[in-house]
């Protein structure tokens, strides 16, 4: 088709309204009556669904069509011949495109439709041209084990990415750490469906409260990045509706994001973005989602199959090998392979997510960022997130010691970040650059010293530091000091899987640190767990994770005392490979396809750790503080008409001395007859913020499909009659008071809950 270019009709239609409208308040109520009349859609009194019927019946195919195809950034559609794509003008395009953005969908100024301006990521805006403000990793954040920490900091990466000129945001990563060795655990939240859901679905409310779209990503079981776009994940229906599709149903209905992005990889043998199982009857069917599925960079196959199976939007076109949702997708609609009905229900989702989320009716436009105050919020976010595994002698917090020695990560200078899709440019550039593969795997090491944030609030105490390449120098620094503080990293990122033992010397230079000063505290930097020979020997570990723009801050506040730790492990880290339930990740990137079997199912993370009766190196749930907590009070509510779900209660008391915060985490043991993946689960949680003496209550809601089963057979979860056990713990392996609890049995399905 030949049409006028996006710029053209803008300026026409600016053009014609200044040319007839009035002034005053009297002019712009006749304005919009009159936009009103002519557009009913932007009648911001109508419902999203019904504002989005009005603008569909307006539309043509062509503009239909328009909405369901994505490009990439500048980069990539540079290399792209415009007749590739019949009716678009690429050079346009290119022009039109924030540089550096992850990609871009046309608007359609005739019917006010704006541009489509996607950002990356989870844990800040992504753009090798822009720096802006790092969150933690999500996997930090949800350590923090409080969706209100994820919340503010959605709230306040979607100002960003508003303020920067976007209105659809890539963030909201729900993944279950299925496999340890995944590169991108640290854009996930956990191994537990219930915690990986209450801490993504914080930031996609937060994103989201910025009038933009947010995302929930990756659908599905993308668990590792070792051939991700040939690996078929094997897993049968019930262990993947108990497990990681559970982490989705429930952060989609806790947040309600906008779009949902299919992953690269093959679910039972089928793409996920052309898996109608996944899509359409399990998604918009039993779920009852009304967003779009976009897919992932990459990630499409076909036309007339993604798009049957309940694929809304090719994106970031020319990642694709071809582009199905352009010329191939009218053409499939002109000869019936696709029904015009289903480019209606495309187009009808996409604008229902744009109505719904206040992207239709709230146009963005770059302006400044308040970058301190930005700063702030990533650090209250790593101040809580911050987990202390280990703490002998109270060696921690720090008590004015008159040396102290700072050994290797570059702990003098910055905090490590994660690489890939989610590496934001930092505030004042890359502080080591030219570490990494290069190109977008250039590892990012954020300009936050931990080493002078110490030197601030320890002014007489002396510091030295060490680079920490060498074993001998790093036990002399070490030998000469009354603390040593061991800085340790594990770098991961997207495309790139990670092994759990430190790269280099690392472990030698922890030894020979500890075996030279026996008060040495270790810090790790990582993408999620490692193995930690030097446990044994060291006074204190401090899992920093990725911690974000004002790590360094919040890594010294914590050492000191100044803010008391509180985060609480998201994942299980093993004594041992062998403890994994694959000790090497299967398959080969450059190889043929292959299949991984989660042979585990459903029993993901601490669930394995308990079927298997391993003892792991530091438990799902574990964290320590600078106080005391006693958990106690424990009661249970039975469901009844006024409260459909089963309540469980509990009390928590600071018995310390310090201000601090409890995490106390609800777990429910179940009779072998329900014939649950592993003997318990995660129900429920609450932090608590108390000061010495002080007591405070806490009430936690059950979900029933906690409860369950899924029986695939009638598509219902079935909840088992028998008593179980509720425990109350500070730790998976800390379990400080049970009750009994009876249930009858009970069966429903995923609608009658939402009804």
């Amino acid at each position: 088709m030949k049409t006028m270019s996006a710029s053209l009709v803008a300026t026409a239609v600016t053009m014609a309204l200044c040319a007839v409208a009035p002034t005053g308040h009297a002019a712009n109520a006749a304005t919009t009556a009159a936009n009103t009349s002519a557009q009913p859609w932007t009648d911001k009194a109508k419902t999203s669904a019904q504002r989005t019927e009005l603008l569909l019946k307006a539309m043509t195919l062509d503009e239909k069509l328009l909405l369901v195809f994505g490009y990439a950034s500048g980069d990539q559609l540079a290399q792209v011949d415009s007749a590739v794509i019949p009716g678009v003008n690429t050079k346009e395009v290119i022009a039109t495109v924030i540089p550096g953005s992850a990609g871009y969908i046309p608007g359609i100024p005739r019917l006010g439709i704006p541009a489509q301006h996607q950002a990356d990521a989870s844990i800040g805006v992504r753009n090798p041209n822009l720096e802006r403000t790092s969150l933690p990793s999500s996997l930090a954040t949800a350590a923090s084990w409080d969706p209100r920490v994820a919340e503010a900091g959605g709230r306040m990466i979607g100002l960003e990415a508003r303020l920067s000129g976007f209105n659809v945001m890539l963030a909201g990563g729900v993944n279950l750490a299925r496999e340890p060795q995944n590169g991108r655990n640290f854009e996930y939240t956990g191994e537990d469906p219930l915690l990986a859901a209450e801490m993504s679905a914080g930031l996609i409310r937060g994103v989201q409260s910025n009038h933009i779209v947010s995302t929930i990503k990756h659908y599905l079981i993308n668990a590792q990045e070792t051939g991700r776009n040939i690996v078929s994940a094997q897993v049968s229906v019930p262990a993947l509706r108990m497990s990681d599709a559970l982490a989705f149903e429930l952060a989609i209905e806790k947040s309600s994001p906008g779009s949902v992005m299919c992953s690269y990889n093959r679910v039972n043998d089928v793409y996920a973005c052309e898996n109608a199982w996944l899509l359409n009857s399990t998604l918009k069917g039993d779920w009852g989602y009304k967003g779009y599925v976009m897919s992932d960079w990459g990630a499409v196959h076909s036309t007339v199959l993604a798009a049957t199976a309940g694929l809304d939007q090719q994106s970031g076109f020319p990642f694709d090998k071809a582009p199905y949702f352009a010329k191939p997708l009218k053409e499939a609609v002109e000869d019936g392979s696709v029904p015009q009905s289903r480019v209606d229900d495309m187009a009808r989702r996409i604008l229902w997510a744009l109505f719904d989320k206040g992207v239709m009716d709230h146009p963005v436009k770059a302006r400044p960022i308040d970058f301190a105050a930005h700063a702030k919020v990533s650090q209250a976010a790593a101040e809580q997130s911050l987990v202390l595994l280990k703490n002998e002698t109270s060696v921690l917090p720090l008590s004015a010691p008159k040396r102290v020695a700072l050994i290797g990560s570059y702990a003098d200078k910055a905090v490590l970040a994660g690489g890939g899709s989610a590496s934001v440019t930092p505030i004042g550039g890359n502080a080591v650059p030219g570490l990494g593969p290069g190109g977008w795997l250039t590892q990012v090491w954020q300009p936050s010293s931990p080493m002078k944030a110490l030197q601030q609030r320890m002014p007489s105490t002396q510091f030295s530091f060490d680079a920490g390449t060498d074993a001998g120098s790093a036990a002399k620094a070490a030998a000469a000091a009354d603390v040593a503080i061991v800085f340790v990293h594990q770098w991961t990122a997207e495309s790139l899987d990670a092994s759990l033992t430190l790269e280099g010397n690392q472990n030698d230079i922890v030894s020979a640190a500890a075996k030279a000063n026996p008060n040495t505290v270790v810090v790790v930097e990582s993408g999620g767990a490692i193995l930690m020979p030097w446990q044994p020997d060291v006074k204190a570990i401090l899992a920093a994770f990725y911690p974000g723009a004002a790590g360094g801050e919040a890594i010294a506040r914590i050492l000191t005392g100044e803010v008391n730790p509180s985060g609480r492990l998201p994942i299980t880290f093993p004594a041992s490979t062998d403890q994994l339930v694959r000790r090497q990740i299967g398959g080969k990137s450059d190889g043929p396809p292959f299949t991984v079997r989660y042979t585990e199912g459903a029993a993901v993370g601490y669930k394995w750790f308990d079927l298997h009766g391993h003892k792991p190196l530091y438990a799902f749930g574990h964290g320590l503080s600078y106080t005391s907590f006693e958990l106690g009070g424990l009661q249970s509510e039975l469901p009844s008409k006024a409260k459909p779900q089963l309540t469980v209660k509990f009390s928590t008391r600071n018995a310390g001395s310090r201000d601090g915060e409890s995490v106390g985490q609800v777990y429910i043991r179940a009779p072998q007859s329900a014939r649950w993946e592993a003997p318990r689960r995660l129900v429920g949680f609450d932090k608590l913020k108390l000061k010495p003496g002080q007591t405070g209550t806490s009430a936690v809601q059950i979900d029933p499909r906690l409860l369950a089963s899924f029986d695939e057979t009638t598509g219902e979860w079935v909840i088992a009659p028998g008593t179980y056990e509720v425990q109350l713990g500070a730790g998976s392996d800390d379990i400080r008071a049970t009750a009994q609890l009876s249930l009858t049995g009970r069966r429903f399905t995923s609608a009658q809950l939402r009804r």
